[in-house]
């Protein structure tokens, strides 16, 4: 990869509150850089299930490419809701910048605070964004004071915006481009590439999001994940656009996804590191991810008993998908054999019941 292509690379999020207008804020972003066709575009468009656009809520983070002015961002859209905080962890390592979301008519939330300390100790490059300055119930100047006594800076740095109408989110798109940083330049040429997501496929096995640290990868690679100790092929790489968008290869400091065709869910771990399987003796894992702490238990039981590998098969697939989910097998003497399930909170909970 040329030097120029690398410095031209721009990894963020956005993180924000519940309902701060995070998802309407990332619509914008797609309509300005051309990503999606005028004609396909809707509302929630990053938010791909359908429990997520009838709650109106993020609960999948989603990753997209964008090309626009001759530079290549790359955005993963997290959840705002403190249920799945470990969603915005996991997105955190992946990336350089972060925008924080305030929404003018309710200030700064709880979980704002949450999200700033993780892209703290990540060292993230913060630009504070207010939202939602259309409404007439905006409070601008109480909001700004709460961001700079937060952030510690000057009222001037924070940039106000309405997602709705698009007011200043051109500016914002700038100013992403001027502040954030582009991903280390390193002269390791050997493959190291982080995942921080994977989803399942029935033909081509375990898909692996993955950001690349150092060196690159092309379809047909022999490549080896260092955790699992597993060797499998690249079958296909490409990008997020949203939809899956097949490349040659991926290179240090891009975002896009790894096809696998390994049929074994728990071989592909979040957090682990993907190398070329030919140097794996050589390379260092990468810092992987925090395991979460599970606070709220329940037992899942099938109706029928001869549907226990179902059900088993079905929190496999979810955990693939949704590492913070945890199970372990249990049973009872009325009910037979199931589950005992782990998650980091009610709506947690109801969501991974509704998803199954």
């Amino acid at each position: 990869m040329e030097k120029m292509n690398q410095e031209k690379i721009r990894n963020f999020v956005i993180f924000a509150h519940i309902d701060h207008g995070k998802s309407t804020l990332a619509d914008r972003f797609l309509e300005i850089t051309k990503t999606v066709d005028a004609r396909k575009m809707r509302p929630q468009y990053l938010d791909r299930m359908a429990i997520e656009r009838e709650r109106g809520i993020t609960i999948k983070m989603q990753p997209v490419r964008m090309e626009w002015n001759g530079y290549i961002l790359n955005l993963i859209d997290t959840p705002g809701h403190v249920d799945f905080s470990y969603e915005v962890s996991r997105s955190l390592a992946a990336v350089e910048g972060a925008i924080l979301l305030v929404d003018a008519t309710q200030g700064v939330q709880a979980q704002t605070l949450t999200n700033l300390e993780m892209a703290r100790k990540e060292n993230l490059t913060i630009i504070p964004v207010i939202n939602k300055i259309d409404l007439p119930t905006a409070e601008l100047e109480k909001t700004k004071h709460e961001i700079e006594n937060l952030l510690g800076i000057e009222k001037e740095e924070i940039i106000q915006i309405s997602a709705k109408t698009g007011e200043n989110v051109e500016k914002l798109l700038k100013e992403v481009i001027k502040k954030v940083p582009s991903p280390k330049e390193d002269e390791n040429e050997d493959l190291r590439a982080i995942i921080f997501d994977s989803e399942y496929d029935v033909y081509k096995g375990v898909i692996a999001y993955v950001s690349v640290f150092d060196g690159m990868v092309k379809t047909g690679d022999s490549i080896f994940l260092l955790q699992s100790k597993t060797k499998t092929e690249a079958l296909e790489i490409g990008f997020f656009k949203p939809e899956l968008f097949s490349a040659k290869d991926l290179n240090q400091g891009e975002i896009g996804y790894i096809a696998t065709g390994l049929k074994e869910i728990e071989k592909c771990r979040v957090g682990d590191t993907i190398t070329i399987e030919a140097v794996r003796f050589k390379i260092q894992n990468l810092r992987g991810y925090h395991e979460p702490q599970s606070v709220v238990f329940a037992s899942f039981y099938p109706i029928d008993s001869d549907n226990y590998d179902l059900l088993k098969d079905g929190l496999g697939k979810l955990k693939l998908n949704d590492a913070s989910l945890n199970f372990i097998p249990e049973s009872s003497g009325t009910l037979g054999r199931g589950f005992r399930c782990g998650f980091l909170g009610m709506l947690h909970l109801e969501i991974v019941s509704e998803r199954l």
